[in-house]
């Protein structure tokens, strides 16, 4: 049976840890290299609802998209949320390899694996920040094309597409076209998506001042949410690891869940 480094090297292949952002932790979150796997769970986190769901399974691994162990993390005790599932993981021996923001950026991964979701044509990686070794753009947003409508209506079909709960959208005055999306949290790019073309922006996490200046902008803002934005690409990584070790068992977590609800 594979390894965890084994796993661990063939889903690099497929989002190169060269790709993350200098600022991210991927890989090997905790857990033995040396371990040997038979059963596998992925989840768009290492939840502690995740690692229960994977130790009910007897799966030695978790693959998951969201670093378990992010930012200020410097202890880890029972008494913090990061802490309590670290410490589940390793009791229970479950190993956990996150792959974030290179997969984000990566070929075939969150944001092509979005635009496809929601339809679109044409698909283009806006700002390249480099090429794979396949000569592959890689980057951190998609653009493509829709069938010109209105926001609403577009904004309907991605609800729909995503299976959201409910979303938000600001009217930017513009007919929906040219659209940009970007998993996650990336309102940050309204200025650059602006200046590649696009009319429309499909991410999460969008703030009160970016949907007050949507409509002086001249930008359709949906806000889908980030977990919705991003969960489609644990399909792509249960189909990742059966291709690449079929004779493991992979699950995908039938447990984890958006915590946000709409009243």
């Amino acid at each position: 049976m594979p390894k965890v480094s084994e796993i661990r090297t063939a889903l690099f292949e497929a989002a190169p840890e060269y790709m993350k952002m200098e600022w991210d932790n991927v890989g090997l979150m905790c857990g033995h290299a040396a371990q040997e796997v038979t059963r596998v769970l992925v989840a768009l986190d290492a939840s502690y609802r995740v690692l229960n769901e994977a130790q009910a399974a007897h799966c030695e691994l978790v693959v998951c998209h969201h670093p378990l162990i992010f930012g200020g993390t410097k202890t880890v005790t029972d008494e913090t949320p990061v802490g309590r599932s670290l410490l589940f993981a390793i009791e229970n021996g479950i190993s956990v390899l996150s792959f974030h923001t290179n997969l984000d950026c990566a070929p075939e991964g969150v944001n092509d694996v979005l635009a496809r979701s929601l339809g679109l044509s044409e698909v283009t990686v806006m700002e390249p920040a480099g090429t794979d070794e396949q000569g592959r753009a890689y980057g951190l947003i998609r653009t493509g094309t829709v069938p010109e409508t209105d926001v609403r209506s577009f904004a309907a079909q991605v609800k729909q597409a995503l299976g959201c709960e409910g979303l938000r959208y600001a009217d930017g005055g513009r007919p929906v076209h040219r659209v940009a999306v970007g998993g996650g949290s990336c309102g940050g790019a309204i200025g650059d998506v602006l200046a590649h073309g696009c009319d429309t922006l499909v991410t999460a996490d969008l703030k009160y001042h970016e949907f007050a200046d949507a409509p002086y902008l001249g930008i359709n803002l949906i806000d889908a949410g980030h977990f919705q934005t991003e969960n489609p690409v644990c399909a792509r990584l249960e189909a990742l690891l059966c291709g690449a070790f079929p004779e493991l068992t992979v699950l995908r977590s039938q447990n984890h869940r958006d915590e946000t609800h709409f009243l």
